[in-house]
């Protein structure tokens, strides 16, 4: 195998900036995000001008059953599993111009960057976008590579309806993309996934690479205090049943155990309902959400267990009614060694300033870390915002993400340098 010089390999970061921008100018939205929903007439506008492009630069397009689309670039041996990269092209309701986009228009890019300078791999190399990651029409969120790595079925993805009651198989056949394949029987011999970081800790230590060994796994509950509705003024503060008073007990030690697990003890109460919620009536019942996270199993069911002997001593000294149930649990994710330490390489080898960063939201990735070895790479973004209409990163450093992509994958696709 030909060595290549290290100065040959760097993608086009103007022509990726480009790219991201005409893709970002569908569904554009007044404050300058992108409303781009899981298959509405947008989001098939959307896959449209990605799959265009990709034909353009010569792959061969599949699509599966729940409207995953792969775009494949055959290599020397096409025995050899695809190393595989990718994300989303759907959007939050304000979304931005970088979420799930990026991913993709980076695969595109290395491709656009291999046939720039005539590069064969060994392997094949496919960008893929999967459906309906964000959720925000659909659920569950994650859908495409969901139902891909079994993680629920084709058949209740299918069911899953918008509020207008429309399906999801309804709609992907409305759009064009309700493909022949069968989710899962795609082959994948290793997946990268680039992304804005969605949050600040890169931006705050002033890197520019973020390498992902993992991606903290999530506990979610809804809880419900029951007291009893009096009136504001007559009732004595001794002979209160105040469900919001225990209640906010409650919401502030779950900002206690997360602090007690740093680095990456996460605890939040994101959603309030009190009933009667009137201005001069104790409150009578009060429902709220928890969202438990950490880095490791062992953190999180720590946390999860001190929660619930709270909850149960609260219980005993308040007297009222406590109800919790935990409505969802994704694990913790650690991605590939093989694939953490070819991401790590790239940045050292580039001279990019990097950091670990332990992903707190959920990827794509981690349902294809199921069924092959898979990684991430971690760009900032200002201020740490995303699913915001004003998320915003800086050129430079997504095409360092972009060329950190590259150099990683070509690492496990094998090369040969073409005259």
């Amino acid at each position: 195998m030909n060595e290549l010089r290290k100065d040959e390999l760097y993608v086009d970061g103007e022509r990726l900036w480009k790219s991201l921008m005409d893709l970002a100018a569908i569904g554009a939205t007044e404050k300058g995000g992108v409303k781009r929903l899981a298959l509405t007439d947008l989001d098939r506008q959307g896959r449209d001008l990605v799959v265009q492009w990709g034909r353009e630069a010569g792959l061969e397009v599949t699509v599966d059953q729940i409207g995953n689309v792969f775009m494949r670039r055959e290599g020397r041996n096409p025995a050899l599993l695809p190393i595989v990269t990718g994300s989303h092209v759907d959007t939050q309701p304000t979304g931005g111009k970088f979420d799930g986009n990026y991913g993709v228009l980076a695969g595109l890019e290395v491709v656009r960057t291999l046939n720039d300078l005539n590069i064969q791999t060994e392997a094949p190399i496919e960008v893929a976008f999967w459906t309906n990651e964000e959720g925000s029409r659909f659920v569950p969120v994650m859908m495409g590579s969901g139902v891909f790595c079994g993680a629920f079925s084709l058949e209740t993805a299918y069911a899953a309806r918008d509020v207008d009651g429309k399906s999801v198989r309804e709609e992907l056949e409305r759009i064009g993309y309700l493909g022949d394949e069968v989710p899962g029987k795609h082959p994948i011999g290793a997946y990268f996934e680039t992304h804005i970081e969605q949050g600040p800790v890169l931006e705050d230590a002033g890197k520019v690479i973020g390498v992902v060994p993992a991606v903290m796994g999530l506990s979610w509950y809804d809880c419900t205090v029951t007291g009893m509705e009096a009136h504001a003024g007559p009732t004595p503060m001794g002979l209160r049943r105040d469900a919001l008073q225990v209640a906010t007990t409650i919401m502030q030690e779950v900002v206690q155990i997360a602090k007690r697990y740093p680095p990456y003890g996460r605890g939040t109460v994101g959603m309030v309902q009190v009933f009667p919620n009137s201005r001069n009536v104790i409150p009578g019942e009060v429902k709220f959400s928890i969202d438990l996270r950490n880095v490791n199993d062992a953190l999180l069911n720590t946390m999860h267990e001190e929660m619930l002997a709270f909850i149960a001593q609260t219980r005993r000294e308040s007297g009222l009614e406590i109800a919790i149930e935990r409505v969802s649990y994704y694990p913790p994710c650690p991605f590939h060694p093989d694939c953490v330490n070819a991401v790590r390489a790239a940045t050292e080898k580039l001279g990019y300033s990097s950091m670990d960063v332990v992903s707190g939201a959920g990827h794509d990735a981690i349902y294809a870390a199921r069924v092959a070895p898979a990684g991430m790479i971690f760009v900032p973004c200002k201020d740490g915002i995303s699913h915001n209409e004003i998320e915003d990163a800086q050129p430079a450093h997504l095409e360092a993400g972009c060329n950190v992509l590259l150099h990683a994958m070509l690492e496990r696709a094998g090369v040969i340098h073409a005259p």
